[in-house]
């Protein structure tokens, strides 16, 4: 199944012979008791319905419709406080709808009072408990809205109120806590009246009907477009019960629909995309009853689309639909024919002296009968018309094939010019299942190829034609391996019937045949060495696993260009169209395997639309393992002169890439960034390095060190006529490199005293000696009090220097938070104490004293002693004033 953009409704291929499926399903509206069973985490017993049930009655008379104007008007206008009130209320506006349309006072009032009616709709949900389920309120609430829907009153579509009464009451079901939490048995309810589980099944059931409701006559499918609106991001819910609840709605939905489907033109479903996707992904969700309702509502939906298909197809089309499923029809008539006719050479009867053929291996031992099936076989794949047809014949039986249907693989008796064909059709079954949208299961057919294609390269009688087509053998195979990865043999579409005797071995899995059929695929065109690297560095087991696959493709990719340019430059070659193709695993190898392959001169060839504007296309899909190929593409291509320009256009996209939680694409980007470091504009320069100083610190030792290398080149790259643009950048990272010249990693402590000096030397400044001191501060502080002095000397606004400092006080690290408050202490000393006393010390005090709790016993004493040296530096300046004073009473002082 592919799915395209919401608004395609060809998004979903289907097969033409469901047309005659659709015509055999039965049609029902209602929720029966079988389906109720199946109501999210109940038991399978049948459940006592104490509500009303949607049996609409006579049309009420005059009087008793006027007596119920009359009573709802007062509803609307009064407080409803009981449980009674309440369900009258509702009871009231139901029996009320029933009159519809007959009665034109009701029709009036009804239309007139839909906000009012809303309204109290709203206030009646908002007031059931959000955790709990006490009473048939929120029930009522749906099988009235259900009674308006059947007179063509939508209540929940028109107006922004009615939208938010529809989000209201899917949240009041969806969102109710687990039934296990609902069901407890120590639950206390008040009352005591009601039965919580059986209440929990018939207010689900009441709003499903509900939403049924809501599709039973939408022609347009506008109304399942709001409904799929509204359920999506519960469909989509991290808790279990409430994923399950919303994929059961839809999917009862869906099923409603399907079997009351009667649509006309124009067709405003704009969501087809959307939903096919997202009941796709939730065939796959860990929790089995999700995935089991997501596979039931594809099933309608499937069938939805084929209908609306049918719909939009013209007149001539609906002719040639017709003719297609004749002919389809007249196929499966004739493939249905077991009959096997006597003459062996009629050409008509190929398929089934094949059938008779493979039968009879197994049973014949006599070796010039063997020799004669052989040349049979190998005269029927000879001929164009039929190697289809005889492929098609080996390829169903069991894998791995037995000795008899292996030894016939291997000894196939073909002229040359004939092998490239056989092995091309045989190479191009397995494309084809790549080419197909994501199937719920691997097709049998990949699989026996695969196992095909390893018996043939061990017969090596088709050697010619694998040295041909290896460039197209290697990478459907590493394809292969890709799409077979975590998969067994449960996993895959084995036709009925083909392993009658026996089941399929746990030790045999679709991932085996790839990997033996690669290994084989090497051996057999002397790929001797790019084998023995593979086996060295443990390359079949990275091409094995699932988060490491692409490390193996791009070993054997660097493997046959070290070590055989002329394969390697024809596999590239090949891979320009070949990255078109297929799902995101066949895309994913492909370009795995071309990325790594750039590196050759032979890439300088290529235009840029075949390299970085590719690369660039991949650098915006929101895909990492895309991201990170595009980025190592993108610094092969910067060795080399040709690209450099075309790549610098897309620094912007780059340097925006500093930003993503992957660490390999941040490096990636780090890498190339420093390639065009020198070259940068100034306005792009400055973007970058304020972006490089938020990484400073990051909590990825590498992203760290290397945002710092980074930034040190990017201020050797400042030209002189821009020093002044820059400086606050350069003065506001002295603070942190000098911190984490204290961190524990050491490559981390060693590059921020080497960005220092950078710093230093872009501000003429020398640093003194203990800046380059590489232990610990709190070892030696006299060293700490060296560098606080010259920082004193050199820096203006020293409180904000204290105030950038302290907030490394918080850093998760104790080096870095135990230097940094020993620095704050040493400094304050240095501060200008009227700028002390303007701005004051109790922001920093009230920090320094939270630390004083610390568990780290050495952070508390730096702390403590922090704190003394802030309150002695606020106490110095009123000192020295007193004694000043005295001084002067006495004659001390010189006046």
């Amino acid at each position: 199944m592919s799915c395209a953009s919401d608004s395609d409704s060809g998004s979903v291929d289907l097969q033409l012979g469901n047309l005659e499926d659709i015509k055999k399903q039965p049609s029902s509206l209602e929720l029966t008791d079988s389906d109720i069973t199946e109501i999210p985490g109940l038991p399978g017993e049948s459940l006592t319905d104490t509500s009303r049930h949607l049996t609409h009655q006579g049309p009420l008379g005059e009087v008793v419709a006027e007596q119920l104007i009359q009573s709802i008007q007062e509803f609307f206008n009064g407080e409803l406080k009981s449980e009674l009130e309440k369900l009258t209320a509702l009871r009231s506006l139901s029996s009320l709808s029933q009159t519809l349309p007959s009665d034109e006072t009701t029709e009036s009032f009804i239309h007139s009072h839909i906000a009012d009616i809303v309204h109290l709709l709203s206030t009646l949900v908002e007031e059931e408990p959000r955790q709990s389920l006490f009473s048939p309120v929120l029930q009522e609430v749906f099988i009235t809205i259900t009674d308006f829907s059947y007179q063509d009153v939508y209540l929940l579509f028109g107006s922004e109120d009615r939208a938010d009464l529809f989000s209201l009451v899917t949240k009041s079901v969806i969102a109710l806590p687990s039934i296990k939490i609902l069901t407890h048995p120590q639950e206390i309810m008040p009352g005591g009246s009601y039965n919580s589980q059986c209440l929990y099944r018939q207010t689900f059931q009441a709003f499903v009907e509900m939403l049924q409701s809501l599709v039973i006559k939408d022609r347009h499918l506008e109304n399942l477009d709001i409904i799929f609106k509204h359920m999506h991001p519960w469909l989509q819910s991290d808790k279990d019960h409430e994923r399950e609840r919303a994929t059961t709605s839809m999917t009862q939905v869906l099923k409603c629909l399907f079997k009351h489907l009667s649509l006309q033109l124009p067709v405003r479903f704009q969501r087809l995309g959307q939903v096919v996707a997202l009941m796709a992904l939730l065939c796959g969700d860990p929790l089995k009853e999700v995935a089991e309702e997501a596979a039931e509502g594809m099933h309608y939906l499937l069938h939805i689309t084929l209908k609306l298909k049918c719909i939009t197809y013209d007149k001539k089309n609906r002719q040639s639909l017709k003719r297609a499923m004749k002919k389809c029809r007249e196929l499966l008539e004739l493939y249905n024919i077991k009959q096997f006719y006597s003459c062996p050479f009629r050409i008509a009867q190929v398929p089934e002296i094949m059938g008779v053929i493979c039968a009879l291996l197994s049973t014949i031992s006599q070796p010039k009968v063997c020799q004669q099936i052989r040349n049979i076989v190998s005269l029927f794949l000879s001929r164009p018309k039929y190697t289809d047809t005889v492929i098609d014949h080996l390829l169903c039986h069991p894998v791995p094939y037995d000795r008899h249907l292996a030894e016939l693989w291997r000894t196939l008796e073909v002229e040359l010019p004939k092998t490239t064909w056989i092995l091309w059709r045989l190479l191009r079954k397995l494309q084809k299942c790549h080419d197909s949208g994501t199937q719920e299961k691997m097709a049998y057919v990949a699989v026996a190829v695969t196992d095909a294609l390893y018996e043939v390269f061990v017969g090596n009688r088709l050697r010619a034609a694998t040295f041909r087509l290896f460039p197209q053998l290697l990478m459907t195979l590493l394809i292969q391996v890709h799409h077979t990865i975590g998969l067994t043999m449960s996993d895959v579409a084995i036709p009925s019937g083909l392993y009658p005797e026996q089941e399929v071995s746990s030790e045999v899995t679709p991932l085996c045949f790839a990997i033996q059929a690669t290994k084989t695929l090497l051996l057999r065109t002397f790929c001797w060495q790019e084998f023995n690297i593979m086996e060295k560095n443990k390359g079949w087991t990275l091409l094995e696993g699932k988060d490491c696959h692409l490390q193996g493709v791009s070993l054997l990719a660097n493997a046959l260009l070290e070590r055989n340019h002329l394969l390697a430059h024809k596999v590239m070659y090949l891979l320009v169209p070949f990255l078109n193709r297929g799902n995101d695993k066949h895309k994913l190898t492909s370009a795995g395997f071309f990325v790594e392959l750039l590196q050759s001169p032979v890439a300088r060839r290529f235009p840029s639309i075949y390299c970085v504007a590719r690369l660039k296309d991949w650098l915006l899909l929101e895909n990492n393992p895309f991201k990170i190929l595009a980025l190592r593409g993108l610094c092969y291509l910067t060795r080399q002169g040709e690209m450099r320009e075309d790549i610098k256009s897309l620094l912007p996209c780059i340097l925006d890439l500093l930003y993503e939680s992957d660490e390999k694409i941040v490096l990636l980007a780090i890498q190339i960034l420093l390639q065009f470091v020198r070259t940068m504009d100034f306005t792009t320069l400055t973007t970058m390095m304020r972006t490089l100083f938020s990484l400073f610190g990051d909590v990825r030792p590498d992203v760290h060190r290397f945002s710092m290398i980074l930034f040190g080149a990017s201020i050797k790259s400042v030209k002189y006529t821009d020093k002044k643009g820059v400086e606050s950048q350069v003065l506001d990272s002295l603070v942190p490199l000098l911190l984490y010249s204290q961190d524990e990693n050491d490559a981390i402590a060693a590059e921020s005293r080497q960005v220092l000096t950078i710093c230093a030397q872009f501000l003429k400044w020398k640093l003194p000696q203990a800046v380059y001191c590489k232990a610990p501060w709190f070892i030696n502080p006299s060293d700490v009090a060296t560098i606080c002095k010259f920082f004193g000397k050199k820096c203006k606004g020293k409180v904000d220097i204290l105030a950038q400092t302290l907030m490394f006080s918080k850093n998760a690290k104790l080096p870095i938070r135990r230097a940094a408050v020993l620095f704050v202490g040493l400094l304050s000393r240095y501060v200008d104490h009227s700028e002390l006393g303007t701005k004051g010390t109790d922001w920093i005090e009230d920090d320094l004293k939270k630390l004083l709790h610390d568990p780290e016993p050495s952070l508390r004493i730096i702390a403590s002693q922090a704190l003394f040296r802030i309150q002695k530096a606020v106490a110095e300046p009123h000192s020295r004033q007193t004694l000043y004073g005295l001084r002067k009473l006495t004659g001390c002082l010189p006046i």
